[in-house]
Order: C-alpha cells, then sequence, then structure tokens
C-alpha cells in the first residue's frame, strides 16, 4: 500500500508540472483587457495546489505516518464498485454538459450523488442542487466572463446575458 501511495504521488507529481508547464503558454495572472483572470490561472493554479498535496502525500508516506497496515489489496470489491459508480456517473454527467448544459448535468449528478449513492435527506439534496448551479453562474459567467456550456437551455439565458453583459 504505501508503495502504491508513493507511486501514485510522484506519478501526479509529474502530471501537475506537466499541466504546469502548458498552463504558462497562457497569461496566468490579471488580464487588465478582460478584467478577470487570464486563459492559464485556473489550470496553474490547481495543478500547483495538487503538486503540493501529492507532496504532502509522498511526505507523509516516507515518513512512516501513514495508517496502512501492511499489505493487502489496494482496493476490496465493494469500495472498487462504489469507485466504478462514480466514474460512470461523471461520464455520463460530462456527456451531458454540451447537449443539456452545465446547469441541468451538474444538478442532475449531484441529485444522483447527494440522494441515491449518499442516501442524504431531501433538504441537502434540494438546497445544493438548486444553489450550486445558481453560484456557477454568478461565479463564473459574471464575475470571471467565462462561458460554461449550455446547451439546450441557452434561449433561457438570454435575458440574464442582457441584464449582466
Amino acid at each position: 500500500m504505501l508503495l502504491a501511495d508513493r507511486m501514485i504521488a510522484v506519478f501526479i507529481m509529474v502530471l501537475s508540472v506537466y499541466f504546469m508547464w502548458h498552463a504558462i503558454a497562457l497569461p496566468i495572472g490579471w488580464n487588465g483587457m478582460t478584467g478577470g483572470p487570464g486563459g492559464g490561472a485556473f489550470p496553474f493554479w490547481l495543478s500547483a495546489i495538487m503538486f503540493v498535496c501529492a507532496g504532502g502525500v509522498l511526505t507523509r508516506s516516507i515518513r512512516g505516518k501513514s495508517s496502512y497496515s501492511g499489505a493487502g489489496t489496494f482496493f476490496d470489491p465493494e469500495t472498487l464498485s462504489w469507485v466504478i459508480s462514480v466514474t460512470v456517473a461523471l461520464v455520463v454527467t460530462i456527456a451531458l454538459m454540451p447537449w443539456a448544459g452545465t446547469y441541468i448535468a451538474l444538478p442532475l449528478f449531484m441529485f444522483w450523488y447527494l440522494k441515491i449513492f449518499g442516501k442524504h435527506g431531501w433538504v441537502l439534496t434540494a438546497s445544493l442542487c438548486l444553489t450550486t448551479p445558481v453560484f456557477l453562474f454568478f461565479f463564473f459567467e459574471v464575475t470571471l466572463k467565462i462561458l460554461l456550456p449550455k446547451g439546450l437551455t441557452e434561449p433561457f439565458f438570454i435575458p440574464l446575458y442582457a441584464r449582466f453583459f
């Protein structure tokens, strides 16, 4: 298990450096022309955070501070089925985005993940499924001026565009 931790941490660190290297092809600072961050800002800084976190996992593994109890399988069958089901749901969500739009696909995924997969209550599920798209719209489209895919829902956003742009 410790070997798997170390190998995955090193792989993520290498991948992070690769992403940062490609992200600096675009500006990573504040872009005065558009009034928002440059095109490479999010990929660069998210990759940097990913690098630091993977470095923490590697350091913890090397220092022997891990809570693993020796040899064993990487995934037990129940955990593997959970990982596969969430991966399939994410792939379906990503496939739905160009067609149905971000503001439909993400709440559907969240509903499945919270209510069906996680068996959370209706209040939590409904509040997150309704407020997350609103937050995403104001954060990405209004504040950062980054348009997300809307698919079939594009006509519903025309009045909002007229108000905020």
